[in-house]
């Protein structure tokens, strides 16, 4: 193992990502947030699941990752992608007419599995990507 993702055909990864967005969304709702938007895409890259937490809108990166493919699905969320989140964001919110008075926070949740029979495993991280809006 070199330590990269397993390769997987273009569109069973999105059927995956899908799969897995969804799984998300029912997780987070049962920690008591609100679902929004899922799959919101802009010019400069995508949002999988927008929810609020109370008063607060959270956009949430989902990543997936077997356990054979050894790392663990919330590094895997590296500069670059964060920058892509954070713009992605700011366009949400102009996009939407929102005014950067509004409190929000971006969340990764990393969700593993061993195979199809095991139980998800989650790993949320609040407010893991931070920039004044």
């Amino acid at each position: 193992m070199n330590g990269k993702p397993n390769p997987v055909a273009p569109g069973k990864r999105r059927e995956t990502g899908l799969a897995q967005e969804a799984c998300a969304a029912d997780y987070l709702s049962q920690q008591g947030l609100v679902l929004l938007e899922s799959n919101f895409n802009c010019r400069v890259g995508e949002i999988d699941l927008i929810m609020k937490d109370g008063d607060t809108l959270v956009f949430v990166e989902v990543r997936y990752r077997t356990r054979a493919d050894f790392l663990d699905p919330v590094t895997s969320v590296d500069s670059r992608k964060q920058k892509k989140l954070l713009r992605s964001a700011a366009l949400y919110l102009k996009y939407r007419g929102l005014t950067d008075k509004v409190a929000c926070r971006i969340d990764v949740l990393g969700i593993s599995h061993g195979n199809a029979l095991d139980a998800p495993e989650f790993r949320w991280i609040k407010d893991a990507i931070q920039q004044h809006y």
